[in-house]
């Protein structure tokens, strides 16, 4: 499924919509250039969720940790891993088989040997001439959303 997204608001729109199809257990690999929407989407996929705290990029921490209604939202930044052995290195495993909540993983493609066959992927993209505007393509989810 391939959407664009005009806004911000349309892309925490499109996560919101994601994370009604979503359950606990899940990651959620998300890959794309810096500055194409991953945060964002988090920040939808997190209002789905019933977290009302900020949700930033948590590049400097690594992983963040919300309370969402029903389950945890576990939002990792892999940006500054060199790969598969560091995120092994901080417990990232027990992120990829929590069934207490959903795993979204921003740079998810630098530990993407790691993420189990059925990881939702997102990909984003920027569209050309059009700076606020992204491609955004869902694989793994049956259907639309």
């Amino acid at each position: 499924m391939v959407v664009a997204c005009h806004s911000v608001d349309e892309t925490h729109i499109l996560a919101e919509k994601l994370a009604a199809h979503i359950s606990p257990g899940s990651v959620v690999a998300l890959i794309g250039d810096l500055g194409t929407g991953k945060t964002t989407f988090t920040q939808g996929f997190a209002k789905a969720l019933g977290i009302s705290e900020r949700v930033g990029s948590p590049t400097f921490k690594l992983v963040s940790e919300y309370d969402g209604v029903g389950y945890k939202l576990y939002h990792i930044d892999a940006y500054r891993l060199e790969g598969p052995d560091d995120f092994l290195n901080i417990g990232g495993e027990e992120y990829l088989v929590s069934d207490h909540g959903v795993t979204l993983i921003e740079w998810a493609d630098i530990i993407g040997e790691l993420l189990p066959e059925d990881t939702v992927r997102v990909r984003f993209s920027r569209v050309q001439d059009h700076p606020e505007s992204r491609r955004i393509e869902i694989i793994g989810i049956e259907g639309d959303i």
